[in-house]
């Protein structure tokens, strides 16, 4: 009833020859159009101001109607989480005890996980461009609003096509617009301004819409991520759980190796320390430098060699697995091998600044000798890869490997924080994640840029 007396006022208002107060509303309106719809974005809802809770009562139609379909939400979104339970449950009954299939699972989930990291990520560089132009738009059509209330005040004044009562979107304008052109109702002085406001709404109206399927994209990416991510955590349990029953006394050597760490100084010295005097980390660097180099094919690392989930040693030999290894995690490099660690120091590793909570995976086949806080590095991972060479990550939230365990290529062995946990970086990175990678050669920091694939077809990943 409240907009048909809208309407009736509208054309009172344009016999008298005025632009009516309705349509000075619409243009605010226009001018200030809403953005995509807040279930589209992935921030998640804020709370209801007051004000907005006062002026749509609880007992509304509309109110009832929305709470039912979040209720009908939240039991689907539990009803889907109970039959993700049961049917990790029978895939990890049917996996049983084999070492292979488990590890495989494992590779293949973790995979999944950073390949919709990636998409994500993707999703949200080009957000930001088109983030930014509909910004532009809406300024640009903001800063005309006078000229924009002349052009459909002509049109009003025509009397061939009255313009909606209230312009609450873009596209109503847009098609009023174009409507009158075709008419002939605009007349020629304001044609070639309505012409550029049609142009200008239109761009708003595709940014809009690309923007809109861009986020529905992105929702559709994060449900995925959060299921793979459940599978992943099932699965790493059950590798850990079977790690556990193999190896009796892992809770002890995992505090002993903790006790030894506060008795060295640096890297190198944990590296010694710990394969010298812990027993498991003492085994797997007795294993590491007993396998002898791999077998190659005309003098080429055998590739094939990756695809046996159930190997207990080093597919390919490090030295001559150049060129083939991909990032321990996705994300950009801030800080290269030989740079200044701005410590006054040389940077003996990389630095990748990550996205918080993202999922970290092996480089390489190697025997974890040390899982565990230390010193200013946070969570340190060192996996022995044969060869007298060692790999070193730090700076993730936590670890989910123990020390002695042999891991492969793409295997999830950690998992970010929400900020740096390494001290060297906090000064200057405090707001993201970031992951320290070194590799090192019979003690020594080596680069490690010959050893990164070059682009994601010649990445290895088990």
């Amino acid at each position: 009833m409240q907009h048909r007396r809208d309407i009736v006022s509208y054309s009172g208002t344009a016999r008298r020859g005025g632009p009516p107060v309705s349509l000075l509303l619409s243009i605010a309106m226009l001018a200030a159009c809403p953005r995509v719809p807040a279930h589209a974005q992935a921030t998640p809802p804020q709370a209801t101001p007051p004000v907005e809770q006062a002026a749509a009562p609880a007992t509304s139609p509309d109110a009832i109607k929305q709470r039912e379909q979040e209720l009908e939400a939240a039991r689907e979104q539990q009803r889907k989480a109970t039959e993700l339970q049961e049917k990790l449950k029978a895939d990890i009954a049917t996996i049983g005890q084999d070492r292979s299939k488990l590890n495989q699972q494992l590779i293949d989930i973790a995979g999944q996980v950073r390949g919709v990291e990636t998409r994500i990520a993707d999703t949200e560089a080009r957000l930001q461009p088109l983030d930014g132009r509909e910004r532009d738009i809406r300024t640009s059509l903001d800063s005309r609003r006078a000229e924009i209330v002349e052009v459909l005040a002509a049109l009003q004044r025509a009397g061939r096509r009255t313009p909606p009562a209230l312009l609450v979107r873009p596209e109503d304008a847009l098609q009023s617009l174009r409507t009158a052109m075709l008419l002939g109702a605009v007349v020629p002085e304001l044609r070639s301004r309505a012409e550029q406001l049609a142009t200008d709404l239109g761009e708003l109206v595709a940014v809009r819409k690309t923007i809109s399927t861009e986020r529905d994209a992105q929702a559709r990416d994060r449900d995925k991520l959060r299921e793979d991510q459940t599978r992943l955590a099932a699965l790493v349990d059950e590798r850990q759980r079977q790690q556990s029953a193999a190896e009796k006394d892992m809770a002890a050597e995992g505090s002993r190796a903790i006790a030894l760490s506060k008795q060295v100084d640096n890297l190198q010295g944990l590296i010694a320390k710990m394969e010298q005097d812990l027993k498991s980390a003492a085994k797997a660097a007795a294993t590491a430098s007993l396998q002898g180099a791999p077998a190659t094919v005309n003098g080429k690392p055998n590739l094939g060699a990756f695809k046996d989930p159930a190997r207990l040693s080093p597919a390919v030999a490090f030295a001559s697995a150049k060129g083939l290894f991909a990032y321990p995690v996705n994300g950009t490099k801030i800080r290269d091998f030989g740079g200044s660690d701005s410590a006054s120091g040389v940077q003996k590793g990389i630095s990748l600044a990550t996205k918080a909570g993202a999922q970290v995976t092996t480089p390489c086949d190697g025997w974890v000798v040390y899982a565990g806080p230390f010193r200013s590095y946070g969570q340190l991972l060192i996996l022995n890869a044969g060869g007298g060479y060692h790999v070193l990550i730090a700076g993730m939230e936590r670890i989910s490997v123990n020390i002695g365990q042999f891991v492969l290529t793409g295997e999830p062995v950690a998992t970010m924080g929400s900020t740096s946990l390494v001290a060297s970086i906090l000064a200057t990175t405090a707001s993201q994640p970031v992951l320290y990678v070194e590799f090192r050669k019979d003690g020594t920091p080596i680069d490690p840029g010959p050893w990164w694939a070059a682009n994601e077809g010649e990445k290895v990943r088990g």
